[in-house]
């Protein structure tokens, strides 16, 4: 009997000790240097490295232990392969101080790699384990890309078009009137922000399939005019010219020409050069004998798809697309083998959905349609005349992977768990990858099968610490407007949130036409666990013109910047004030770039509504940021007046009487500082108070060390003016 007792009273003392150990467990906070510096502890584990696709069965990672290496996994066994182990080069690669890691191009084949070196080109391949140096004379080449045969590699010096050819280890020119304004295979700086994207690097020239012909655009920039950048290093400083068309302005001549690399000819595909318009996105068929180009016009309202023979230049129209309200052009064309049409994406019926068609344009079948949205094509199985795509169908607030056919049938999600997918199709389907997480959990890296059967787990997102900590709880909401529409949100409540207290609410935005805030996913970046943690709401709200709506919300957009934006924030902000733990005297807002010009915007047009705001490197006035992006949404300032001028936050600046801190760089070379400039001026005229803090040759955001600056200036703000407290960083 005592024996019993003893084990009962045993068994009450672990059990008090196991619950008092897991209470502080979670009992944790978050410090200042783990969100915002990056220090340790880590909480999440470091995603998988995951290449490509080889095939339909294995797929290639890199991995840095036990030594550096690529390795062949198959996805139904899990077993490892060495593909390419890095130390066997090293012997050859480090005679001249090279190293695998150093390399800055690679074939598709993974058996060329192109390094740099005292600005020359070097060439290894693994199979013949030498070394050949490509180019000897200085130059700053840029955009390197090997061609699909692993050949030739082609890039840009000078603005000139050059490509070296391997075997003959020789440098050849391709274009020769390259200068300050002319460019070749090199694009403007509107180009690369607006249309061809920050990813390309401002590369515009593309291989052939057959890897005999380069398409590339020439770009003359000298109708743009230009804008000074100073840089205030050394005595007397020094100015940064850049060709910067601003509403309304010049945009660069561009037109699109084949480089023959059997003769080194150069054939102009030909086009009305008189036209305003915009030619971009270029796509070869994968025989090599066509080209299709877009061309949309200066309004952004009717775009063309051209075929171009590359031997004569001449083109024949294929697809055009015309709207109301404005067309963007088509990133990711499928053109399929044999002649048998081309798939893309296209949002004409007020959300974006994907059709198939002919090679001339005929509709062949919708394969997709209803009130969502397709948000990218992972992967055409031609095999099986299958399409792979990711959309938010029956949930706009998630993304999934879907599989439909070419005949428009058998539509089917393929991810099961809930929350938003990140996937990579294998060839033929037979196994996908998917990364995944939801408000609640970091997630996972999985692999699973063709019927999105879960075969493996990868990688569990999350470290055994991160359930150590206290973090707030973060739901889901709608907010309903007073003209019926149901916007997506979604806060962080303090860890002890009590519904006796008052809270002040930060609302963190973007904002931007067609983009999404509010999704059920993981934020790694745990800044609003942070500021949660410090008794502060933390908010999000999705508008009217964001993904949720499709181009039926984005289209209200049209010529009305600002409008519906900061409708909907005023419509959340009137909601919050009807719960009775938010402090109305404290609601703050903050963003970057768009969502800078929404913080000015709310701290002045919306000054009854939210009293402070963070404004970092914000456009301040449409008619100072560029052509392309401000006349999509917004016309001309000629054809759009008043849309323009209740669309600038220096309109609404006499309403200001909240407390706002703007941020800038000093070198922001897409929203130049001139808007942040314009704005504290008249600000200062009308004896308004605020903060401003210039980060000096900082671009459009700022780098390390001046961002560590940035992230303490902005929770030292929100201590001071919503907790009354001074920060200090632990």
């Amino acid at each position: 009997m005592k024996k019993f007792i003893a084990i009962i009273f045993a068994l009450i003392f672990n059990i008090n000790s196991i619950y008092k150990v897991y209470s502080f467990a979670q009992e944790k906070e978050l410090s200042f240097q783990q969100v915002y510096l990056f220090s340790e502890p880590r909480l999440f584990n470091t995603p998988l490295q995951i290449i490509k696709w080889i095939d339909d069965e294995n797929y290639l990672i890199q991995k840095r232990s036990p030594a550096a290496s690529l390795v062949k996994v198959n996805a139904r066994t899990g077993e490892e392969e060495i593909f390419l182990n890095f130390s066997d080069y090293d012997d050859i690669l480090l005679e001249n101080e090279l190293t695998m890691d150093s390399r800055i191009a690679t074939s598709n084949d993974y058996k060329g790699f192109l390094f740099k070196k005292e600005d020359n080109f070097f060439y290894f391949n693994t199979d013949s384990k030498k070394l050949v140096q490509l180019t000897n004379q200085k130059g700053e080449r840029k955009n390197p890309t090997f061609s699909p045969d692993g050949k030739k590699i082609a890039y840009t010096m000078n603005n000139d078009l050059y490509y070296s050819d391997v075997d003959m280890q020789k440098e050849i020119r391709l274009t020769f009137d390259g200068s300050e304004t002319m460019k070749n295979g090199y694009a403007s700086w509107v180009y690369y922000e607006e249309i061809l994207g920050r990813a390309s690097n401002y590369r515009a020239f593309y291989w052939s399939p057959n890897s005999e012909m380069i398409a590339f655009l020439k770009t003359d920039d000298s109708p743009v005019p230009k804008f000074p950048l100073y840089i205030a290093d050394g005595s007397r400083g020094k100015l940064e010219w850049e060709h910067y068309p601003k509403a309304g302005d010049p945009n660069p001549n561009v037109s699109l020409h084949i480089a023959h690399l059997k003769d080194n000819s150069i054939t102009f595909v030909e086009e009305d050069t008189t036209l305003d318009q915009y030619t971009a996105w270029v796509f070869w068929t994968p025989d090599s004998k066509e080209l299709f180009y877009q061309v949309l016009n200066r309004s952004q309202d009717y775009l063309q798809i051209f075929a171009a023979n590359p031997l004569s230049g001449k083109s024949r129209l294929v697809y055009e697309e015309k709207q109301n309200s404005f067309v963007e052009f088509f990133e990711d064309i499928i053109i399929l083998k044999d002649n048998q049409g081309f798939i893309l994406r296209s949002d004409k019926s007020g959300f974006r959905h994907l059709y198939f068609y002919d090679m001339n344009g005929n509709l062949k079948n919708q394969l997709t349609k209803g009130e969502w949205t397709v948000t990218k094509i992972v992967n055409v199985d031609e095999k099986n005349k299958k399409v792979y795509f990711e959309a938010n169908k029956d949930n706009s607030l998630e993304n999934h992977l879907f599989s439909v056919g070419f005949d428009g049938k058998n539509l089917i999600r393929l991810t099961k768990s809930e929350g938003s997918h990140s996937t990579r199709v294998s060839e033929n389907g037979s196994y996908f990858i998917t990364t995944y997480s939801s408000i609640t959990n970091p997630g996972f890296t999985e692999i699973c099968d063709s019927e999105g059967n879960t075969i493996r787990v990868l990688l569990e997102r999350k470290k055994d610490i991160f359930n150590d900590y206290k973090l707030g709880k973060v739901e889901l909401l709608t907010i309903k407007t007073s003209d019926g529409i149901e916007l997506p949100a979604l806060w962080v409540l303090p860890p002890n949130f009590d519904k006796s207290k008052k809270y002040p609410v930060l609302f963190s935005i973007y904002g931007g036409p067609g983009g999404k805030d509010v999704r059920n996913s993981f934020s790694m970046f745990l800044d609003r666990f942070y500021i949660s943690q410090n008794d502060i709401i933390y908010f999000i709200v999705d508008h009217r013109g964001s993904e949720h709506f499709g181009k039926k919300g984005m289209s209200l957009m049209h010529r009305n910047l600002g409008k519906w934006e900061m409708n909907d924030y005023i419509e959340a902000v009137k909601y919050l004030k009807t719960l009775s733990f938010i402090d109305t005297t404290k609601i703050g807002i903050t963003g970057g770039s768009y969502g800078g010009y929404l913080t000015c915007f709310a701290l002045t047009f919306g000054a009854d509504y939210f009293t402070h705001g963070i404004s970092d490197f914000p456009v301040t006035d449409w008619k100072l940021y560029d052509n392309i992006y401000t006349e999509r949404y917004m016309d001309t300032p000629e054809e759009n007046p008043e849309g323009y001028k209740f669309g600038s936050a220096l309109s609404h600046i006499d309403k200001y009487k909240g407390y706002l801190l703007i941020t800038h760089g000093s070198l922001d070379d897409n929203v130049h500082m001139q808007n942040t400039i314009q704005f504290v001026d008249k600000m200062i005229s009308l004896n308004k108070d605020f903060e401003m803090m210039i980060y000096p040759n900082e671009r459009h955001g700022y780098g390390f060390p001046k961002r560590n600056h940035q992230y303490r200036e902005y929770v030292q703000f929100w201590f001071k003016h919503f907790l009354d407290k001074e920060f200090k960083a632990e």
